[in-house]
């Protein structure tokens, strides 16, 4: 398992490596003319940034001191994700340079649209055979003279031209690259937008009819979104004036002892039941214990493994899969093996692939996060194979199954296909 994992590894940075060679050449050395400042240059960007992006993430993953962490996060996961786009631009670019390489040799071959114009052919008047001098005279035969045949750019390159076509293609890739992880970080920082969506449930009765759960997912507080965007995502979220509010899972990156100042604004949600939290595989990371009692001293309310009743249905939730590395897993009969099977119940599990178990055990509802809905496209095509739901709602037997997208984001903040949201959850009786 181990060698599997370290060949795995090794494949990944080769990968990883190459196409960032890739990039450099259409990028780097094939738009300078020569080994001066401008290749030095952009050499050194391509060294830097991946090392400060294995910087970020090591750093989060150590344990650093947290200024340290905030001065490689946004440089460092920037780069993740520029990286990326850069190298689509830079693909596409290579579909594109032949086209414009077939257009400027067009425009520059004669009779193409910026040659002059061709000039009328000369007519030579000969002679009859009766009409050559009768007296002979010697002299030496002049060669006839040959047309030596026209050189067009395509059959001879032009450096001058190849350069200029690798600037305007590379150019173009750079500029697109930057654009979409510009505006995929604008829309991380300004915050999530509201969802909407109606939820029938068959055991609802008619008194919790438009019942409405705020589901709040993966906000990733952390060395890169701080204080001021939990305050952000709080304020969303009261202003739906949701009846409850669910967190399910993925709340920080990081320990107490550093983002204690970042989650404070929690404790400003406002809803008629409460605000109810369940564990994430991040929070392991981070700590899960220290989390789960400092998130019950600003008033949230932790489901580890439990079940409360909420007047109409029950609402459980349990802990993520990833606890069962620290022996603090799930625990799905703890949580609703007692349970009145005439009632409805809302399950709060992290991870999607928890459907599963909520069907065995006779969840009407089960709501989740974890995927991010992909956050990088096109990541959502791998997220979409490693979880049965990727976003949205979907059904599975007798139990539905909702995803956020999260509202905040891992790594980069970044978010390109993949719109952060914070999702209304209205219940329906259909007893109503």
């Amino acid at each position: 398992m181990i060698a599997v994992l370290v060949i795995a590894g090794v494949a990944s940075l080769a990968a990883f490596a190459g196409l960032h060679w890739y990039a450099w050449r259409r990028l780097v050395r094939d738009t300078t003319a020569r080994a001066g400042l401008a290749r030095r240059a952009g050499t050194a960007v391509f060294v830097l940034g991946p090392l400060l992006m294995f910087a970020a993430v090591a750093s989060e993953r150590a344990g650093a001191p947290f200024w340290l962490q905030q001065v490689l996060s946004w440089p460092g996961f920037l780069w993740m994700a520029f990286s990326i786009y850069l190298v689509l631009a830079v693909l596409v670019g290579d579909v594109v340079r032949p086209l414009l390489r077939r257009h400027l040799d067009r425009r520059s071959a004669p009779g193409g649209a910026e040659s002059g114009p061709v000039p009328e052919p000369v007519l030579v008047p000969t002679r009859e055979p009766d009409e050559l001098p009768t007296a002979t005279t010697t002299s030496t035969p002049t060669p006839t003279p040959t047309t030596p045949e026209p050189v067009t750019p395509s059959a001879a390159a032009d450096p001058s031209r190849r350069l200029f076509v690798s600037r305007v293609v590379g150019g173009a890739a750079v500029v697109a690259a930057t654009g979409i992880v510009g505006n995929g970080a604008y829309g991380v920082l300004r915050g999530p937008r509201v969802k909407r969506v109606t939820v029938p449930l068959a055991r609802l009765p008619r008194s919790a009819h438009g019942f409405r759960i705020a589901v709040v997912s993966d906000i990733h507080l952390g060395p890169v979104l701080g204080r001021g965007f939990a305050r952000r995502v709080v304020d969303t979220i009261n202003s739906t004036q949701p009846d409850l509010i669910a967190i399910v899972g993925d709340l920080v990156d990081g320990s107490v002892e550093d983002l204690a100042p970042a989650v404070a604004p929690l404790a400003g949600l406002r809803a008629r039941h409460g605000t109810y939290f369940v564990t994430g595989n991040h929070e392991y990371f981070s700590g899960a214990e220290p989390w789960v009692e400092h998130v019950r001293e600003i008033g949230l309310r932790p489901l580890e493994n439990a079940r409360v009743e909420m007047g109409a249905f029950d609402l459980a939730g349990v802990n993520d899969v990833t606890g069962e590395n620290y022996g603090d897993g799930p625990d799905y009969d703890k949580a609703l093996g007692d349970r009145d099977p005439g009632r409805a119940a809302v399950l709060l599990a992290h991870q999607p692939v928890m459907i599963h178990e909520a069907v065995k055990h006779g969840v009407d509802l089960q709501l989740s996060g974890h995927t991010h809905g992909g956050q990088l496209w096109p990541g959502n095509f791998i997220a979409d194979a490693a979880n049965p739901t990727l976003a949205g709602l979907e059904r599975y037997g007798d139990t539905q199954l909702y995803v956020s997208r999260g509202a905040g984001a891992w790594g980069p903040p970044v978010r390109v296909g993949a719109p952060s949201d914070i999702t209304v959850v209205e219940l329906a009786s259909k007893r109503a």
